[in-house]
């Protein structure tokens, strides 16, 4: 991936990337790319699907203890917010290809 599709998408997710932290990036963000472009060549044309779902032990209950913030609570620190909601700016641009 170039440095420039990097910082590109750093601006994005309102990341600041130093020199070394956007070639870092760059160079790990490539090989995520390579190993997907990897799984698009293998041929699963006659492999048949499966399912894999681990036992779930291990986890807890999901039993409330009583430590719940009330909306108010909840957004009393925030910037922004209104009825119980936090107001943040919007995220994703239009972008034209």
């Amino acid at each position: 991936m170039e440095p420039e599709q990097v910082r590109r998408v750093a601006e994005l997710a309102r990341l600041e990337l130093g020199p070394e932290e956007l070639e870092q990036a760059a160079r790990e963000l490539s090989s995520i790319l390579e190993f997907a472009a990897t799984l698009q060549r293998l041929e699963l044309g006659g492999a048949e699907p499966s399912t894999f779902a681990p036992a779930a032990s291990g986890l807890r209950d999901d039993v409330p203890d009583g430590r719940r913030l009330t909306p108010a609570e909840a957004t009393a620190a925030a910037p922004e917010a209104e009825d119980g909601y936090f107001i943040v700016p919007p995220v994703v641009e239009n972008v034209q290809s």
